[in-house]
């Protein structure tokens, strides 16, 4: 293992091609190795003098595989310090930035070779940039780095300030797409929360609206995962997946629509329809043929999984009539189980927070006082925006009473107080 060992006021950046030439021409001898080291740390001193930033990069990171073999961690991240210094150095964006492709591409040729030491050279690259989109650039090597490296663990914590960062880099939508499915990518080879890779693919998604069939084709495999990423989620009772343009073109698809299909029976309608649909096409998904990518989709779904969801969206599908009440019988009609098997599937609503509701156990009957909507589009919205305006009015009255009172009970001190006088 070699070590570096600073042995004069030399520049750093020429102390690191001197370094750098010896450890590559070490097996050449002495004086082959000698004339080369001096010509290139000539080369350097020419490319400094004439402010040649780039050319001194790339001179710099000529021997780059062989320090993460033959120099310790320490040393080599030493070394890339003064490396990714560079960037500070041009007065020209363009530059940086041709320094900051050059730097990143050499940090991640071979991702399996350590990751987590090149990752932290990007993150230092990263905070050496002041330009906003080649720090987005370098952010996005570091994911697919994290990803093919097996490191994400160390990438997930900036995650929480992806809405920061969106801000400061003010990139166009196809950066945002790469973004986003990177991000979404990281999550699910870290088996982070389903919800948390769920939230960056429907990001991904929403960037798909107003564009042509070819550019919208290329979101068509992600809205399938998306699709089936909520279906098989246990957790996930409500999106808005049916209003995206990215997912509405799966439905006449001849390869995909039985996907489309699938969606819309977990969020519209109810379990018959669901055991219907999976009746009606087991055999059909056997024999797709080449649509290797439906086929993989649908055997990652459990059946048994699959109802589970569909008896408890049913439930809240019932709920959502407007009654306000659920018979017993119709619960157990609905979900297909038996009569002593109603109270624990409404339980089940209740602790998954489907449902605020009661159980009537003389009159067999569920008192539902709210529900979650399956589907929250614009007429949920509007609702919404109603309820709260009642809710709004009601308030004011209630202030105007309280007020009005107030002023009734004041003037009837006054008068019993002159009286007393």
């Amino acid at each position: 293992m070699t070590t570096v060992v600073p042995t004069s006021e030399e520049d750093p950046a020429l102390a690191v091609v001197r370094f750098t030439s010896e450890l590559a021409w070490a097996d050449a001898g002495p004086e082959a190795a000698e004339e080369q080291v001096s010509r290139l740390c000539l080369e350097a001193q020419e490319s400094m003098v004439m402010g040649r930033w780039l050319d001194l990069a790339s001179l710099m990171l000529t021997s780059a595989d062989l320090m993460f073999a033959k120099v310790s961690d320490k040393d080599v991240e030493c070394i890339f310090t003064v490396i990714c210094n560079l960037v500070t150095k041009p007065e020209s964006l363009d530059e940086v930035h041709e320094m900051a492709k050059l730097i990143s591409g050499k940090i991640i040729q071979q991702p399996n070779d350590k990751p987590a030491l090149r990752l932290k050279i990007l993150f230092n690259l990263y905070n050496l940039l002041e330009n906003p989109y080649s720090r987005f650039f370098v952010y996005v090597k570091a994911l697919n780095l994290a990803l093919s490296g097996k490191v994400t663990e160390h990438i997930l914590p900036s995650f929480k300030k992806i809405d920061s960062f969106l801000k400061e880099w003010n990139i166009e939508i196809k950066d945002k797409r790469e973004l986003f499915l990177g991000i979404a990518n990281v999550l699910k080879e870290n088996r982070s929360s389903s919800k948390d890779s769920f939230k960056f693919l429907t990001k991904y998604l929403a960037t798909f609206s107003g564009e042509d069939a070819y550019t919208m084709g290329e979101a068509k495999e992600e809205a399938v995962r998306t699709i089936i990423e909520f279906v098989k989620a246990p957790d996930m009772f409500q999106c808005d997946l049916l209003d995206m343009p990215a997912i509405g073109q799966l439905e006449k698809d001849a390869k995909y629509a039985l996907v489309y299909q699938l969606l819309k029976i977990f969020l519209t309608q109810r379990l018959d329809a669901y055991l219907e649909f999976q009746t009606a096409n087991s055999t059909l998904l056997k024999s797709y043929g080449n649509n290797f990518f439906v086929v993989l989709s649908f055997s990652s779904l459990v059946h048994e999984d699959c109802i589970t969801k569909m008896r408890l969206m049913s439930l809240v599908d019932l709920g959502s009539g407007g009654s306000g009440q659920i018979p017993y019988a119709l619960i157990r009609d609905t979900l297909r189980i038996s009569e002593d098997e109603v109270e624990m599937w409404v339980v089940k609503a209740i602790t998954a927070k489907l449902m605020d509701c009661k159980m009537d156990q003389m009159n067999q009957v569920v008192i539902v006082s709210r529900c979650t909507e399956r589907v929250f589009s614009q007429h949920q919205w509007q609702t919404l925006r109603t309820k709260l305006a009642t809710w709004r009015g009601n308030i004011a009255n209630v202030i105007s009473t309280i007020q009005t009172n107030k002023v009734t009970e004041e003037a009837s001190q006054g008068v019993q107080g002159l009286m007393t006088r």
